[in-house]
């Protein structure tokens, strides 16, 4: 009922076969090796398995239907705010912080803010790196990106913006350990870049993650060679 009921108000068809349609997907999943119960015990007894099953009924709907929504998107149209649907570093305020900060070269903000020696040492690589005209620490900046985890709409707020010398920009992630909810946001931030270079608006955008400090030069790299081979 859920997926239905996001489905159907853009579904251009029967809403008969739609209803059916979902139907059979969902279960399909519910009796497939896609939902995997833990303890084993709550599996094998059927009235246990249906309880967990609807104690976590809003899990198993983000997942099914974000499938449905990835794999039969036929155009991605970006949504921008009407007040302020351009935004740049020019449009941040001063502001104070007690944390570590250094004054940096190539940002657009004359002082980046470390939350980490592993930041510190990115910035210092934006700052020196060849590929880079210019790169911004997204913080306080406005910049984020909505997705949906477990059944509920957050925002994130990636790490860095950076605007290579072949045109593109790239929005940086800084993350050592993964999880599930943080490949669902680079899920949400690549459709975003999607979006994005559909509009033919703005340029060449790209996303990546940085997972040890000595892979952004590769990173950098990689990103300024596909601006040549991919206009």
């Amino acid at each position: 009922r859920d997926i239905y009921d996001q489905m159907h108000p853009d579904w251009k068809g029967s809403r008969e076969d739609l209803l059916a349609q979902v139907v059979r997907i969902v279960d399909e999943v519910l009796r497939s090796d896609c939902v995997r119960i833990e303890p084993a015990l709550f599996n094998q007894d059927e009235l246990r398995r249906r309880i967990v099953l609807t104690l976590n009924m809003n899990k198993i709907v983000q997942h099914v239907w974000e499938a449905i929504r990835f794999e039969n998107t036929e155009m991605l149209v970006p949504e921008f705010d009407l007040e302020r649907p351009v935004r740049g570093t020019a449009d941040m305020r001063t502001w104070f912080t007690g944390r570590p900060c250094e004054r940096t070269l190539r940002s657009h903000i004359n002082f980046c803010v470390f939350d980490s020696t592993w930041e510190a040492t990115e910035a210092f690589e934006l700052d020196r790196n060849g590929d880079v005209e210019a790169w911004a620490k997204n913080d306080h900046l406005g910049f984020d990106v909505f997705y949906v985890s477990r059944g509920i709409v957050r925002r994130f707020w990636p790490d860095y913006l950076i605007r290579l010398k072949s045109g593109t920009m790239l929005v940086l992630e800084v993350k050592g350990q993964d999880s599930q909810e943080n490949r669902t946001k680079r899920e949400f931030l690549a459709e975003w870049v999607r979006a994005v270079n559909g509009s033919s608006h703005f340029g060449r955008w790209a996303c990546d993650v940085s997972r040890n400090p000595s892979d952004l030069p590769a990173i950098l790299r990689r990103h300024a060679e596909a601006s040549h081979t991919n206009p």
